[in-house]
């Protein structure tokens, strides 16, 4: 009998197209790919953004554009790897993916690739030029066939560096493009710095010393509707940079949501979140609440849901624990997080979303119909009192439990703190009391002219009592409302002609820099 022999593991090759460098626009499989390599080659130009999509366990190698890496990987994958290589755009536009896939394919791994969208099909989406059929696609270089491209039918685009663009607008009229025809320049395409010019030929300025990377010009009557179909950066706060000053783990949902309004988010935390310094009371309640103790658990926030959940996960229990217990939850976030975890609150406010809105719900102990008349509120160490003594007058008896306590941050550093200060952020979002005065202790306050955002009632007045002017009240104490609160009166400052002061500092530099180059 032939002794068993080992089989290696059956590694593989994705060539993965990293498109324009939004990791939103990557394909669904390129993602997957990504999250489960062992080994990720990537070209430098592929965007940060987008390598941060490798898993936890991948080793992440950025080599030089250009440079051929068939033999690393046929190796790699022999040696029982999923290796992933990244090319900015599509793995196909040039030779070196074309010469990679050889190369696997002789070396008899398995092959996989997966397309990206290229600069020329994303960014005229993204500055709302239509591009539509038939188009010519070219890369400016020397020894174009400009004659060729000039006659070619539809509409055309290219893809160029910013100071060839006037050299390219100059070949076309030379080679008979009428000289008044429309053209788009699109620099930073898809990102959140993305700027693009309207023009014609004879007239197109392009002030190429603030370009980096490749522009993408499009040439022809597919412009001409590019002023109402350029939603990118018409969004309410395009451009616009906001200071999140939030707890590490939360800060990421407020910038997703001030990202899709074109913002550029600026994350500074101002506030951890830690276990009590004693957990005893914590332990003891969620003993009390797994033998009866409690008739109500009232949950003030996200954290507290996360709090309780944890310590019930440590004793190795479940939602299963509230089994026979009513549960409040002060808002609509706070619900959300308590559905997650399984649990349908019976009391959410119907009107303010707050303790005051808790409150003006909540019914009295009634000592015939409540068969228990104590309420568990786990809490943070700085939290008012207006619920306890609320619910107090109300005849209940409450177990106010510390579940976490929230300390300062470190300072950010001070590029941020001198642009706070200075004027050099649009817009400041404030999502509690102690983020203001937290923020203020160890950043300073913002500029008189920064519009600041409070998530509510008490928030706003945090900031008053501070010294600080609150433009911006969410309709609602949740993120969505924030931001669209935020967008919202961005749009109110468009309509009258206004930018900004942050905004306006920033186009006049622009503009006196352009002026100081000339």
């Amino acid at each position: 009998m032939s002794p068993t022999r080992t089989r290696r593991p059956v590694g593989q090759v994705a060539l993965v197209g990293a498109g324009t460098g939004d990791p939103g626009l990557l394909a669904l499989r390129a993602a997957e790919l990504l999250a489960t390599a062992d080994l990720v080659i990537a070209d430098d130009r592929v965007s940060e953004a987008v390598l941060a999509l490798a898993g936890p366990t991948a080793e992440v190698q950025v080599v030089p554009s250009g440079e051929l890496q068939g033999a690393a990987l046929v190796a790699a994958s022999k040696d029982g790897k999923h290796v992933v290589r990244l090319y900015p755009g599509d793995p196909f536009v040039t030779d070196e993916g074309a010469k990679e896939a050889e190369a696997v394919v002789k070396g008899k791994q398995r092959l996989e690739v997966v397309p990206g969208l290229p600069l020329p099909v994303a960014v005229p989406a993204f500055a709302g030029v239509a591009v539509g059929l038939p188009r010519t696609v070219a890369r400016v270089e020397d020894g174009m066939d400009w004659a060729g491209i000039a006659s070619a039918p539809g509409t055309l685009v290219l893809v160029c560096l910013g100071n060839e663009v006037a050299k390219a607008a100059a070949a076309l009229i030379e080679h008979g493009v009428k000289a008044h025809t429309p053209v788009s320049v699109t620099f930073g395409g898809t990102t959140a710095g993305q700027r693009t010019v309207l023009s014609t030929l004879d007239a197109v300025e392009v002030d190429a010393v603030e370009l980096v990377g490749d522009v993408v010009v499009v040439v022809g009557d597919a412009v001409k509707k590019a002023d109402k179909l350029g939603w990118f950066e018409n969004r309410a706060l395009y451009g616009w940079r906001v200071l999140v000053p939030r707890t590490r783990d939360q800060a990421g949902v407020l910038s997703n949501a001030l990202r899709a309004y074109g913002a550029i988010p600026v994350e500074v935390p101002t506030i951890a979140v830690e276990p009590p310094r004693t957990p005893a009371p914590m332990e003891r309640a969620i003993k009390g609440l797994v033998t009866g103790r409690y008739l109500w658990v009232a949950f003030t926030s996200t954290n507290a849901v996360k709090a309780v959940r944890e310590k019930l996960e440590e004793f190795g229990l479940d939602a299963r624990a509230f089994a026979g217990v009513k549960v409040a939850a002060v808002g609509d976030a706070t619900a959300a997080a308590l559905v997650e975890f399984g649990i349908k609150p019976e009391l959410v406010p119907s009107g303010e979303q707050s303790s005051e809105g808790l409150l003006e719900d909540w019914a009295p102990y009634d000592d015939v119909f409540d068969p228990i008349d104590r309420v568990f509120l786990p809490r943070a160490d700085i939290a008012t009192d207006t619920l306890v003594a609320g619910l107090k007058d109300l005849g209940w008896a409450v177990d106010d439990v510390t579940a976490y306590r929230t300390v300062r941050a470190a300072p950010p550093p001070a590029e941020t703190r001198e642009a706070l200060k200075g004027g050099g952020f649009d817009a400041v979002l404030f999502t509690s009391s102690s983020t203001v005065r937290n923020l203020v202790g160890i950043a300073g306050k913002p500029h008189e002219t920064t519009i600041l955002a409070a998530i509510g009632p008490q928030t706003k007045a945090t900031a008053e009592e501070l010294g600080l002017r609150v433009e911006v009240l969410a309709a609602k104490p949740d993120v969505a409302s924030l931001v669209e609160g935020l967008a919202e009166y961005a749009l109110t400052l468009r309509a009258a002609g206004e930018l900004p002061p942050a905004a306006k500092r920033r186009k006049g530099a622009k503009k006196s820099a352009a002026r100081a180059r000339r």
